[in-house]
């Protein structure tokens, strides 16, 4: 199969947090440990989750991002310039609402040296190596960032307003991009919820509500991606995962990918595309047309990371092969739908199952692309 990433078998990033993991954060909350030996059973357990990628027969591994509470507030609370704050709200899902943390930039945004995912990065690299795999590292992309800042959480005289902070957010990228490069990161993922809201009416008419503009709010989220990247390394894959919401297996956004596609797959620069197509919520395959023909990769999130339930692969071939019809079967891949827990609390499913969906995952693609 597929020898360099995105592979044919792929897997978005998060996975369920181990016990071990959730007891030693408890004790850390509580005083009873110290940072120093929560980060020695965070090792261990990414040892032990980098064992079960490769025995499921993935070519890569990541950390499941094991040390991280949100997919999304531990990356950004590391960045000068910005606070993860309780705020009076959660962001609501079907049913469920998270923790009320948020995001407040208080001062000129930047990417320290000393930001915790460097070290993060490092680890996951050095050990999926030992094991002959590729690492992969998840981080936020900026357009969530840039969608997500509410106009009241910006509490400095540096920046006037959202538009402000623009240059400063595609520099701390670049410099967060390089320093991952120099600890070893060669295959990378920019997370992001952005894209899939700009796909629902429902969450743009939320985005006015807030002041957002949304008229053109694809090409605005395409320039601050390829600002991004533009002069990355040519050996650093980078992929993104467009995520219609992921919390102890609800969701938020729906609608098709047409009103972004264009954009998405043909003017932002990355090396693949991790769309979920689990259910009719994410529409047709017809956007794929927007691929455009060459190296980039589609990879298909057709089983579910949400239930146990494990998918009929008769059924998931056949949505390959429907795939097929609107962008080449050499320019597509499988993966979950999205990670196993986007947050701490993790979906609500078993560990057991969890595997199970990847194993599933590995020989349908087996099947399809040898």
């Amino acid at each position: 199969m597929r020898q360099h990433p995105p592979f044919r078998a792929d897997l978005v990033g998060s996975l369920l947090r181990p016990a071990t993991v959730q007891r030693a954060r408890t004790a850390r909350a509580e005083g009873r440990i110290d940072d120093a030996a929560l980060r020695a059973v965070e090792d261990d357990a990414i040892r032990d989750l980098i064992d079960a990628q490769r025995d499921a027969g993935l070519q890569l591994a990541t950390d499941g991002e094991a040390r991280r509470a949100w997919w999304h507030l531990d990356f950004w609370g590391g960045l000068d310039g910005v606070e993860v704050v309780e705020l009076d709200h959660g962001i609501a899902f079907q049913g469920v609402t998270t923790t009320p943390k948020g995001m407040r930039v208080s001062g000129p945004v930047s990417f320290p040296a000393d930001h915790p995912f460097v070290a993060d990065a490092a680890f996951v690299v050095r050990e999926a190596a030992a094991r002959g795999l590729t690492a992969k590292f998840t981080i936020p992309s900026p357009t969530v960032f840039d969608f997500r800042l509410d106009a009241d959480q910006i509490r400095t005289e540096h920046y006037a307003d959202r538009d402000a902070i623009t240059d400063d957010l595609v520099r701390a990228y670049r410099d967060a991009i390089a320093a991952l490069y120099a600890a070893g990161v060669r295959y990378l993922q920019l997370d992001d919820t952005a894209w899939a809201y700009a796909c629902s009416d429902d969450e743009m008419a939320k985005a006015r509500a807030r002041g957002i503009e949304t008229d053109g709010i694809a090409e605005r989220f395409a320039s601050i991606v390829r600002r991004v990247l533009d002069g990355r390394p040519e050996d650093l894959v980078v992929t993104t995962h467009v995520c219609r919401g992921n919390f102890r297996s609800t969701w938020i956004a729906s609608g098709g990918y047409e009103p972004v596609a264009e954009q998405l797959l043909g003017h932002t620069g990355y090396d693949g595309f991790f769309l979920e197509y689990d259910t009719d919520r994410a529409g047709g395959f017809e956007p794929l047309r927007f691929l455009p023909a060459g190296d980039q990769v589609v990879v298909l999130g057709l089983v579910t990371s949400k239930t146990g339930e494990l998918e009929d692969p008769a059924v998931v071939e056949q949505r390959i092969r429907d795939a097929a019809a609107f962008a080449p079967l050499g320019q597509l891949a499988l993966s979950p739908q999205c990670g196993f827990a986007s947050t701490e609390e993790g979906n609500t499913l078993s560990e057991d199952e969890q595997w199970a969906k990847v194993r599933s995952v590995v020989a349908i693609a087996d099947r399809v692309w040898r």
